[in-house]
């Protein structure tokens, strides 16, 4: 309804020009509602009432107003007394007092002077205005953001057109009444048409103390990003010394923005980090880089580089790249702060277009290595391979049958090896029966590699392009039997599912063929349903076996839940496996390791797997593998693991080369106080790899952790000890190293 009758145009306006002035408390979104769950469940002022309209339907809506007493004979003043209310959608202005002076345009409102709507909640001691200006004025105000976490308190808010200001002003998202941290300041200044708010003399404090002073700074109250500085972040480190880093952000342009990090390091020296982020409607990307001119403890200048791009062409071809470079092979080792940083042995550098039709796709990749641990010798990396394409389709024919095309053309470049190309073709013939009570899948095809090799390669072959040429048969059928019963009082279904498979590939002499980028894959259950046992196309696996395999699986009828699935399997080999890696000598076995696969939740709250691979040729256990995981008061979690694995077998014997344990948890001693530590021990070297104890404490608005961590930090077994210090001010930023993501990668379920 249009605001054209006074009392109600006074509404109108009254309702806007109070909601202007709490713009200014842009406050994060409630993303993460475990993020706030010591936080009040409803922390609300006690004046506000539940209202059923929307922000969407006030233009549309009525203004309806109540009050005990209207005064509106006189037409030169109007007045509403005792319990003034004034609603409209999701909008409601209640005072003690209105008053109106049309001539002028003046109004008043005095006694607690209260304005809802779905967004916010505010108060005020009085507020009068002048509508012809534009002008209000609120005294002894307070707010609290409603759709958004945050509320504070201002002396004096002055709001005129698109600006305001408030004076002597308090921000926190703590609980009203429990302000563990709060930002004050002298004054802020919101200008709502470059969406930018002006904040003078402003300080933040955790509870009277002082943690930061700003003079000036300014910051967007919406979605306009500002350039400005960032918050800083500290550490300390034994081989970085203190670490001080204080990121710079670039607000260049709607699509795109920057960050750049001055990072200082006590015993290294000065450090520049970049971050460059781009998006168009089809296009998006990520550059980073780093760069230490002169490193004092190295006496050399270190850095790194990564691109990461997604786009898309056409909604048949997109676009992908994932570009990685550093300086040196010990830039991961003296700058990561994780074990797995630290281990890393090649970065892959990598740039992709594929496409996707009804029935075929294809790609052309460039692919490159850059070795990153200190201890592999110069050329160990793998080729090159620039460019690799690859296409493949199938093609329904008849019924269950169809024809398909996998095939690969590669050229292969390295510094320190001979180079080569190779094309390897599959075209198959597959037929497919799949219904409920089981499968059966056939398939036949030949497949076909040739190669073009360099001169270097022809001195070792003697053979410039040779070949390989297979047919391959493999026959995979399954049923699946059920039966329901009953579990104590819970009602269960009962899977049976044998499985049978057989793979015929004729014996072909490979040992003149060359390796570029294949290797015998790692034994597990998938291998024992593959036609070939090797990675890449320069081998193709000799067979004549069959596998044999058995799963039962345990559901709750009433969740669907599986509760409980155990798989047990083997191949069984009617002729020696010939084809081998070059040095590796042919096998004769009868069978493969058994392997068996465990997964049982024992309760909602208690998971267990196993994985066990025992040789029977031999007697002994080729890889086994335990993991646990228990939760527990909706926050604590104890993980467990154990790990075995012998190497490929070598001739008679196998050799140990893995054994560890693992153990980590995060215990709640109360909803404030947590316990997390991690324990990662190599049994077979009886070393701890790594290890980390701390606690945690928070309240609804402030967290802080202390961490401490000892761990190795290269190939040498030096270690490295961190302490870990973060004062998280929820809502605004954390302080110290932080330690979040750290545990969230270290303690499965730690954010869950």
């Amino acid at each position: 309804m249009p605001c054209n009758f006074p009392v109600r145009k006074l509404a109108c306006c009254l309702a806007l020009i109070l909601a202007a002035p709490g713009v200014h408390a842009e406050a994060p979104r409630h993303d993460d509602p475990k993020e706030w769950r010591l936080c009040r469940p409803n922390p609300l002022y006690e004046f506000y009432r539940p209202l059923s309209g929307t922000a969407e339907e006030r233009e549309e809506s009525p203004t309806k107003i109540y009050a005990e007493d209207f005064d509106i004979r006189d037409k030169l003043s109007y007045q509403l007394r005792g319990n003034v209310e004034i609603l409209r959608a999701d909008q409601r202005v209640a005072a003690d007092l209105l008053h109106y002076d049309p001539s002028a345009e003046i109004w008043t409102a005095n006694g607690k002077v209260q304005y809802q709507d779905s967004g916010m909640l505010m108060e005020a001691a009085q507020a009068h205005g002048e509508m012809a200006q534009e002008r209000a004025e609120l005294d002894a105000l307070r707010y609290q953001l409603l759709s958004v976490r945050g509320n504070g308190e201002a002396t004096r808010a002055t709001n005129q057109g698109d600006h305001s200001r408030l004076e002597d002003v308090t921000y926190t998202t703590c609980d009203p009444g429990a302000r563990h941290w709060y930002i004050k300041a002298k004054r802020i200044d919101i200008d709502q048409t470059k969406g930018m708010a002006t904040v003078r003399h402003a300080s933040v404090r955790l509870g009277k103390v002082p943690l930061l002073y700003l003079p000036v700074a300014t910051f967007p109250i919406d979605e306009r990003r500002k350039t400005g500085f960032l918050f800083p972040s500290f550490g300390v480190s034994r081989t970085r010394g203190t670490d001080i880093a204080v990121p710079y952000y670039l607000n260049l342009a709607p699509n795109y923005d920057a960050t750049l990090n001055a990072r200082l390091l006590s015993k290294r020296g000065f450090m520049l980090g970049g971050q460059f982020r781009y998006l168009s409607e089809n296009h998006r990307g990520e550059v980073l880089a780093t760069w230490l001119p002169n490193d004092r403890e190295a006496e050399r200048d270190r850095g790194t580089f990564t691109w990461e791009h997604r786009g898309r062409f056409t909604d048949t071809w997109q676009v992908s790249a994932d570009v990685n470079q550093i300086s040196d092979r010990r830039y991961f080792e003296d700058f990561g702060d994780s074990l797995t940083m630290a281990s890393s042995s090649l970065l892959e550098s990598t740039a992709t277009l594929f496409g996707r039709g009804r029935y075929w796709n294809a790609s052309l990749a460039l692919q490159d290595w850059t070795i990153a641990d200190p201890y592999l010798p110069s050329g160990i990396e793998p080729y090159r391979r620039l460019p690799r394409a690859q296409f493949g389709y199938e093609f329904p024919l008849w019924g269950d049958f169809s024809t398909g095309l996998r095939s690969e053309a590669v050229v292969f470049q390295h510094d320190e090896r001979p180079d080569g190309s190779r094309v390897d073709a599959y075209p198959y013939l597959t037929y497919r029966n799949e219904r409920a009570a089981g499968f059966l899948r056939a398939e036949l095809g030949l497949r076909h590699t040739q190669y073009q090799l360099s001169d270097d390669f022809n001195t070792i072959t003697h053979k410039a392009s040779p070949t390989r040429t297979t047919p391959i048969v493999s026959v995979d059928s399954g049923l699946v039997f059920e039966r329901p019963f009953q579990w104590g009082s819970r009602s269960m279904l009962q899977t049976l599912e044998p499985r049978l498979y057989y793979l015929r590939v004729p014996y072909r002499d490979q040992s003149t063929l060359p390796v570029f980028d294949t290797e015998e894959l790692g034994f597990s259950w998938g291998q024992l349903f593959r036609t070939n046992r090797f990675s890449g196309a320069d081998r193709q696996t000799d067979a004549n076996q069959a596998t044999a395999a058995i799963t039962t699986r345990f559901f709750d009828e009433d969740s669907g839940r599986e509760r409980f699935s155990a798989s047990l399997g083997q191949i069984r080999y009617f002729e020696p496996q010939r084809v081998q890696m070059p040095g590796v000598p042919a096998q004769d076995r009868a069978g493969s390791a058994y392997v068996l696969d465990l997964d049982w939740s024992i309760t909602d709250d208690w998971t267990l797997a196993a994985t066990q691979q025992w040789d029977p040729t031999r007697e002994l256990s080729q890889l086994s593998g335990l993991r646990t995981q228990y939760r527990w008061a909706d926050a604590g979690v104890f993980n467990f693991a154990y790990r075995f694995r012998r190497d490929a077998l070598t001739g008679a014997s196998y050799r140990s080369v893995l054994e560890q344990v693992d153990a980590s948890a995060l215990i709640p001693l109360n909803d404030r106080w947590r316990l997390v530590g991690r324990w990662n021990y190599s049994l077979f070297d009886k070393s701890t790899l790594e290890a980390f104890g701390g606690v945690e404490w928070e309240s609804c608005c402030v967290a802080v952790r202390v961490l401490a961590r000892r761990y190795i930090r290269n190939f040498e077994g030096e270690r490295n000890t961190s302490l870990y210090v973060e004062l998280e001010l929820k809502g605004l930023s954390a302080l110290g190293r932080k330690s979040g993501e750290f545990l969230e990668h270290a303690i499965l379920g730690y954010s869950q």
